[in-house]
């Protein structure tokens, strides 16, 4: 007798994605969207901390289903013959069966399954669909799984973390960049400690200068007049006048 379903498998199809996840009920953005094949449990993406040296499918709806990319369930399985949809650029599957009341008319290809109409060459309309016709015609997994010890999330996932205001912005409050051909440093020091770094810098780099919320940005050829920057600073939308009544 040959594999039945892997774990990670019947996890996939049998998990609750897209509800709130128990353990993080009180967090944003806690939905479980994220399968761990190791664990053969639906995660959220606070989970993902816990999990980060298991395998990770990443979980999208579409249409009101369940999909996954093609690229990352190709790693684990063989998908040929099973059609896929495009979203955002990137060809997904859709997981479970979806089967449909009423054939087109005209459709040649339906589902091995649920008889869904589907486009040439394929005959499945979901990964559910293609694993049943396989375990009942060939009894046996086995030839259709793919070894893979690696699955990571893509590039493009976000991940939650608890960050502060100076950690949001992309500069300190008190950050400023000159432009020179000497190496600048700065130093910075914590409990008696100075950590001191050097960078060199050429001459086409961007002076780039913030203070009280004005930001000066122009090449190092272009000197800025004490007179200039002191119009600049003083420069205010003036205090609205109301309008006399009649």
């Amino acid at each position: 007798m040959g594999i039945q379903k892997p774990a990670w498998l019947d996890a996939l199809y049998t998990q609750k994605f897209f509800v709130g996840c128990s353990y993080h009920e009180t967090a944003k953005k806690n939905e479980k969207n994220v399968c761990c094949l190791d664990c053969c449990i639906s995660i959220c993406p606070h989970c993902i901390p816990s999990h980060r040296f298991h395998r990770l499918l990443q979980v999208r709806r579409y249409v009101y289903h369940d999909v996954v990319r093609l690229e990352d369930l190709q790693k684990l399985i063989d998908c040929s013959n099973v059609q896929a949809y495009t979203i955002n650029s990137a060809k997904v599957v859709f997981i479970k069966k979806r089967p449909q009341n009423r054939q087109f008319k005209g459709a040649v290809n339906y589902c091995t399954s649920c008889d869904r109409s589907l486009q040439e060459p394929f005959i499945h309309c979901s990964l559910g669909c293609k694993v049943d016709f396989v375990l009942k015609h060939y009894k046996d997994l086995s030839p259709f799984l793919r070894r893979c010890n690696t699955l990571t999330l893509s590039p493009d996932f976000l991940i939650p973390q608890d960050m502060g205001d100076d950690e949001m912005t992309n500069e300190t409050p008190n950050s400023t960049i000159v432009d020179s051909d000497e190496p600048i440093s700065w130093s910075s020091g914590s409990s008696g400690s100075e950590n001191t770094i050097s960078m060199a810098y050429s001459s086409d780099q961007i002076v780039r200068k913030k203070r009280s919320g004005l930001y000066l940005c122009g090449r190092s050829a272009n000197k800025v007049s004490d007179e200039d920057m002191a119009t600049s600073m003083s420069r205010r939308k003036g205090i609205p006048q109301r309008s006399p009544l009649c």
